[in-house]
């Protein structure tokens, strides 16, 4: 059941929608906050939804509070709507707000108010050649008849977030094409400015978790998967199941301790810097671990309880690079978790958003898991499991899983050695 949306009460102010870009608006705004001062955060640099964290891109909303996200959907009279509203609504809502609610600790939440009716276009839905890699002017056109249509029944300065839905079945609708379009001049209407809009195309019922990937980027996230340059091979080699980021059919979908500390989920005492040479011995909680979540411990049973110690670890190997470690497995977000154990993955706080600005690091190189259904199986059972030790290849820092306690947390021990 949704809140009915809340409507316009004034006529709104629109001007002429400009030129779009498929990246960034901003990459290197002049307003930041401060965030993260540990001394392992990577700095924030001019790379697109660049995987530094020490201030905060002011051009993207942060979800450190309570956002509210407006829902518009949209019709074309070249076809007779097949779903209703309340129908597409409920492919995505209450779910994305559930994934965030999780994987956020009940530190933010994510309000959806869709409208109860469809908004038609002006053109048919051919007109506007929707695919995945989308003509800038067809582009343009499509948000600013969107914007138009829509600006009568909606007062898009009480909203966040905007997603504009398309009829899944009109003959021109393209389902690869769903993402997130940011301007490089924003839209305006109703007194506000809107710096960028989710555009979706799914087919009805959508992939799973897809609006939670995008929303993601709505929050200055990276795409983690690896796009072919032929379009041909695998997509999930950098991160496999690992984070909502790569892949939304992973099993292992919640979001990357060091997205969560960038997000602002995690306490600066709930992520440990790691500095050498000895080692560092420490507990780490299960990275989906929250209020009122069970860990299943060794034993099989549930134990709750955990939820505010330390979630991450990271060791810093570089200017703009890092190692991190956590515990992952099937707890939250993570219930179909392929394996268990102590993931250790690098993060470039350099890398533009899909080359590789996080990658997992496979302790098990050797072997694959859960071919049925992982997304990538050598990616699969890539953790440190209980009782293993594994030295990571190109810089000798150490990591040993040595046991876990009662309540389900690891033990873990860390080396750096010298770096």
């Amino acid at each position: 059941m949704f809140p009915r949306p809340r409507l316009r009460s004034t006529a709104a102010v629109f001007t002429t929608l400009s030129a779009l870009a498929a990246t960034s608006l901003a990459t290197g705004p002049s307003v930041a906050e401060p965030f993260a001062t540990a001394p392992c955060a990577l700095r924030r640099t001019d790379a697109h939804h660049s995987e530094g964290l020490d201030t905060w891109n002011a051009a993207y909303p942060r979800p450190a509070r309570t956002l509210d996200a407006v829902m518009v959907f949209l019709s074309f009279p070249d076809w007779p709507p097949l779903t209703s509203p309340a129908e597409l609504a409920a492919d995505h809502f209450p779910a994305t707000s559930r994934f965030f609610q999780r994987a956020s600790y009940d530190r933010f939440t994510l309000n959806a108010y869709p409208l109860e009716r469809w908004v038609p276009m002006p053109k048919p839905s051919t007109a506007y050649a929707i695919q995945r890699d989308w003509d800038a002017g067809h582009r343009a056109a499509y948000l600013r008849d969107a914007l138009a249509a829509a600006d009568s029944q909606v007062d898009f300065s009480r909203y966040d977030v905007v997603y504009f839905v398309a009829d899944p079945d009109a003959p021109g609708v393209d389902s690869d094409a769903t993402k997130v379009v940011n301007l490089d001049v924003p839209l305006h209407a109703d007194g506000t400015d809107i710096r960028r809009v989710v555009t979706v195309f799914e087919k009805h019922p959508p992939d799973r978790l897809v609006l939670a990937h995008e929303t993601g980027h709505v929050f200055d996230l990276p795409d983690l998967y690896h796009r072919p340059v032929d379009g041909k091979g695998d997509w999930d080699t950098y991160v496999g199941d690992w984070d909502l980021m790569g892949s939304q059919f992973g099993l292992a979908p919640d979001l990357f301790g060091w997205h969560k500390w960038k997000l602002g989920w995690l306490e600066p005492r709930q992520v440990v810097c790691v500095r050498g040479p000895g080692p560092t011995r420490l507990t780490l909680e299960p990275l989906g671990a929250g209020p009122g979540v069970p860990v299943i411990r060794d034993s099989g049973s549930p134990a709750f309880g955990l939820g505010d110690g330390t979630k991450l670890a990271v060791v810093r190997t570089g200017a703009d690079t890092a190692l991190a470690f956590e515990a992952r497995g099937p707890v939250g977000n993570d219930a179909a978790a392929c394996r268990s154990g102590i993931l250790v993955y690098r993060v470039s706080g350099a890398a533009v958003s899909g080359r590789g600005p996080v990658e997992v690091i496979d302790a098990h190189p050797r072997t694959d898991a859960c071919w049925e259904s992982s997304v990538y199986p050598p990616l699969a059972d890539a953790p440190v499991a209980l009782g293993e030790t594994f030295t990571v290849p190109e810089n000798g820092v150490r990591v040993q899983a040595e046991n876990r306690t009662a309540s389900g947390a690891w033990t873990i021990e860390i080396t750096p050695g010298r770096l």
